[in-house]
């Protein structure tokens, strides 16, 4: 799988690399600075509604080691923030297209199992 650079990183001198679908090649390059820069490469500005999510996802990868796909995510997000938040319809409010792959992607995280 080849490497492509997206971006110069904040101060310019450290390079943040992708993997060719934009999943970052090392997760330990995440931060909230790049984090921002992934969601603007999506079309995004993020708000504290996006960063819940994004909170969400990291957890479930901390204790489960991989990205949540949609039912786990509607699933995860209904724990943590309530039956409100916790629905597809906010999700693809939020994150259009495909909720678990755009959030992964933003989150650092690789691409979940079950997205196409």
């Amino acid at each position: 799988m080849s490497e492509e650079i997206l971006y110069r990183y904040l101060d310019g001198n450290e390079n943040i690399k992708l993997d060719p679908e934009g999943y970052l090649v090392k997760q330990g390059d995440w931060s909230d600075e790049v984090a921002a820069l992934l969601a603007e490469d999506e079309g995004l500005s993020l708000t504290e509604q996006h960063w819940e999510l994004i909170r969400v996802v990291r957890d479930f990868y901390a204790r489960y080691e991989m990205a949540p796909a949609m039912r786990p995510l509607v699933k995860a997000t209904q724990q943590a923030l309530g039956d409100e938040k916790g629905r597809s319809v906010y999700l693809m409010t939020l994150f259009p297209g495909s909720p678990p792959k755009r959030l992964a992607r933003i989150a650092g995280l690789p691409k979940p199992t079950n997205c196409l």
